[in-house]
């Protein structure tokens, strides 16, 4: 894939990294950004092809997602299995002038612990796969952020934690919703179907390296394991890819009752109801619908709590006090954090 860096204001080599103006560089990527996101919404599916191809191609975008990959995204310093970290300046200027993609390696595996004791594994790509799926979501995330359903909430630019507690307190204020059913994904990153997710980007351009990096497998221990399903939780496309799997669970949900509220934080969501008997009736339906995609609601979460009980959802506690709705920091996410001033 040939870049074009005249577009850019830059000479045709890159000599020094300090050279680049980044204030036109995000200016570039931002703007095609928004075009892509109007050509979504006004379905003009060629124009939307035409201008992802050149996102795919900016070299502004490539500038770009190198300086987030090697410079300022926290996980810089850590490897894939081919054990290579950009971490100078004269390192990034090499690898722009010598950019020729990705290498499609699989990630490398790694077991960290949580909360409960137990561990959740992290896949790793490797320096440049990683460049290359943040050079991906430029042109892929502002087409599906032009689609995505109104009440989902994690890894989505401009989204976070906090406007889901919003939505949580729209929909359980004044006694309006008292029934919620809290429920989350049972090993979601991995056990999704690749299927859900490569169906869902239609004829994306370079549809064929985001099945890639799904088939690549993982290194654990020195030995290779081949990737059926699931998408590997450390990649930087992998949230994204979650996004579009999940893309219809609300719509669906609220079929059938449409008074139903939905929130959903990535894999994490709850459903709103003013009577139990349409939470059952929702659960069941749920429960169709991710079987479909090779998934499954968690037995420990799959709750149906009145609101005089209370729930915890994204480490605050929702709960009706004498009917008065009160949101607060859950007694779990206080009792850690003093662990951790303690400490």
């Amino acid at each position: 894939m040939s870049y074009n860096s005249t577009t850019n204001g830059l000479i045709k080599t890159l000599e020094y990294w300090n050279q680049i103006n980044w204030r036109q560089i995000n200016k570039a990527v931002r703007n095609l950004r928004q075009r892509i996101l109007i050509a979504r919404k006004n379905g003009d599916w060629r124009k939307l092809r035409n201008l992802q191809k050149l996102m795919q191609r900016s070299y502004a975008n490539l500038l770009l997602s190198v300086r987030k990959i090697t410079h300022t995204n926290k996980g810089k310093a850590t490897a894939g299995i081919d054990k290579e970290v950009i971490n100078t300046p004269e390192q990034r200027v090499k690898l722009v002038n010598d950019w020729s993609g990705g290498n499609q390696k699989p990630t490398k595996r790694v077991m960290i612990p949580k909360d409960n004791g137990k561990k959740r594994p992290i896949s790793i790509p490797t320096v440049r796969d990683r460049i290359e799926q943040a050079i991906i979501v430029n042109s892929l995330e502002p087409e599906w952020s032009a689609v995505f359903e109104p009440n989902s909430y994690g890894f989505r630019p401009g989204r976070s934690c906090q406007d889901a507690i919003g939505q949580t307190y729209l929909r359980l204020q004044s006694g309006r919703d008292i029934w919620v059913l809290e429920a989350d994904i049972q090993g979601f990153f991995d056990n999704i179907a690749h299927e859900s997710i490569l169906n869902q980007l239609g004829n994306f351009p370079r549809r064929d390296l985001i099945k890639g990096w799904l088939k690549a497998g993982f290194i654990l221990k020195g030995k290779h394991n081949p990737t059926d399903k699931g998408t590997p939780q450390g990649g930087v496309c992998s949230p994204l890819l979650a996004n579009i799997g999940l893309h219809g669970l609300e719509v669906y949900i609220k079929s059938t009752n449409p008074k139903l509220g939905v929130v959903r934080y990535a894999d994490d969501f709850i459903v709103t109801a003013k009577d139990k008997a349409s939470l059952e009736n929702a659960q069941n339906q749920i429960q169709q619908w991710l079987s479909e995609r090779g998934l499954n609601l968690s037995a420990k979460k799959k709750l149906i709590t009145s609101m005089e009980d209370g729930f915890d959802f994204l480490g605050f506690n929702h709960r009706h006090y004498n009917g008065k709705l009160l949101i607060k920091p859950s007694k779990k996410k206080v009792l850690d954090f003093c662990k951790r001033i303690g400490q």
